[in-house]
């Protein structure tokens, strides 16, 4: 009894925690013995059709009597990976694998898991149990599968980076130019000392595969799954989702911009315009926003800042900018987060320049570091723009009522000529100073003391929020706004 309570315990604490809350859909269990010694064992078992996932959880006792178990996988066809025994745990995909196994589709029929015994004793009598999860929805690989750091706090990173699998390259050791791999952009935002970064490659779900290879050894840095839907009428970053999202805007298919959003949405998406006042034409085809009838309620965030924009007009402020586009929208009454990206297409860039990994920089105050928490950070607006990409600069912003507060991202009732009392909290930018911006108007209202400004309400709604410009008035930072509505 003893020896198979502690089975039970081994089984369970080896199975990942979603493995223990989820019902597998076949439960695998036999017993290797003393003339299993350097033998293969065949375990089979029947995938039934229209399965697009996989994943084996497998674990087994006797460790301690020098057993080994390799693992490996056939499908009915053909082999698809050796693990031998440096995986416990391993899924397949449409598109996608754990690390040893080939992805590809999932045929219906007798699949076997096929298990190594480089050695057991002849006395030892060992219990296996594999748990086969199936799954039947469309998708691709989760990443991260818990948070990278627990607890609320402002997480730094960069929202629109480009590899190999669309469009970046990067220099070989030859010096020529290349294909640039995913690595290399993960390696520049660990060094430029990123919470996180989003792959957006153009249209494709290829780099998933390849960011879910890599995030087990970026423990501190989140690679967020993201893709830049490229269309004739505008790009947009999806943020969240690995399964496919058809970009062919204007085709059958996609026929209009709301159709685009709607598959988003139902893939889980966070949807944000890019570079909306970038020309279009046939130096940068379809890059201006300028597809009609776009649902704005229904949009997440704007690129206002990008790097390769900055980089081409010298500057971050310039016709470029996107900054109007986006107040334009907030003066319709949307509620639309601000956001930046490098829209990097070359990891070896140097970290001074324009568009390189981190440059700028987007701040999110998030309740986790996490693809869920930082979307969840996005959606709240509690987010400011760093240009310079630093490790330290803090821009945010309160307010109060004798009744009630907010900050950046959220909104405050007040009555008509009631006074509310902003409080902007300033770190890292030297000698810099407040620029108040009110329904897209400066403001230049009295600061009862350093960052401490008031407005007065008036009869409709408002928003108001503060960019940081150092003491030549270059703009250093943007910030989100706080929404006021007349109280009753």
């Amino acid at each position: 009894m003893i020896r198979c309570l502690l089975t039970l315990l081994v089984l369970c604490l080896a199975t990942p925690v979603w493995a223990r809350e989820q019902a597998p859909d076949f439960v695998l269990t036999g017993q290797i013995v003393g003339g299993d010694h350097q033998t293969y064992k065949p375990v089979s078992f029947d995938v039934p059709d229209g399965v697009t996932r996989l994943t084996v959880a497998f674990d087994y006792t006797g460790r301690d009597q020098k057993t080994v178990i390799d693992l490996g996988l056939m499908d009915p066809h053909r082999f698809r990976g050796w693990s031998g025994g440096n995986k416990r745990t391993f899924t397949l995909g449409v598109e996608d694998a754990t690390m040893s196994y080939l992805p590809g589709p999932l045929p219906a029929g007798r699949w076997t898991l096929l298990l190594g015994v480089p050695n057991t004793r002849a006395e030892t009598v060992a219990s296996f149990e594999a748990r086969i999860f199936l799954e039947r929805t469309p998708g691709g690989p989760s990443l991260a599968a818990k948070p990278l750091k627990a607890g609320a706090g402002w997480y730094r990173g960069d929202l629109h980076a480009h590899t190999g699998h669309s469009d970046g390259s990067c220099q070989t050791q030859s010096g020529a130019r290349a294909p640039c791999p995913v690595y290399r952009t993960a390696e520049a935002a660990t060094a430029r000392g990123l919470d996180f970064i989003a792959i957006t490659d153009h249209n494709t779900t290829s780099h998933f595969a390849a960011m879910a290879q890599l995030q087990p050894a970026f423990d501190r840095l989140l690679l967020i799954p993201g893709r830049e839907v490229t269309t004739f009428h505008g790009h947009a970053n999806v943020f969240g989702p690995t399964a496919f999202i058809d970009f062919r805007l204007g085709d059958a298919a996609v026929p209009n911009v709301r159709t685009l959003q709607s598959l988003a949405e139902g893939a889980g998406g966070f949807l944000s315009i890019n570079h909306p006042t970038a020309l279009s034409g046939e130096a940068c085809m379809g890059c201006g926003w300028t597809a009609p009838d776009t649902d704005y309620a229904r949009v997440g965030a704007i690129e206002v800042a990008n790097g390769g924009s900055e980089r081409a007009q010298g500057g971050a402020e310039g016709p470029l900018l996107g900054v109007a586009f986006w107040e334009a929208q907030l003066n319709a009454g949307h509620r639309i987060t601000a956001i930046g990206g490098s829209d990097n297409h070359d990891a070896g860039l140097s970290s001074d320049i324009a568009s390189s990994i981190g440059r700028p920089t987007t701040v999110v105050h998030a309740p986790e570091l996490s693809t869920t928490g930082l979307l969840a950070g996005l959606r709240a607006g509690r987010v400011f723009i760093d240009f310079d990409g630093s490790r330290d600069r803090l821009l945010d912003l309160s307010a109060r009522t004798a009744r009630s507060t907010a900050t950046m991202g959220g909104a405050l009732a007040a009555r008509r000529g009631e006074t509310v009392i902003f409080t902007a909290t300033v770190a890292g930018a030297d000698q810099a100073r407040l620029e108040i911006v009110q329904d897209g108007e400066k403001r230049a209202p009295v600061f009862t003391r350093p960052g401490v400004f008031s407005i007065r309400m008036g009869d409709r709604p408002s928003w108001v929020r503060v960019n940081l410009r150092d003491t030549d008035g270059r703009l250093l930072a943007i910030g989100n706004p706080i929404y006021l509505s007349p109280a009753p």
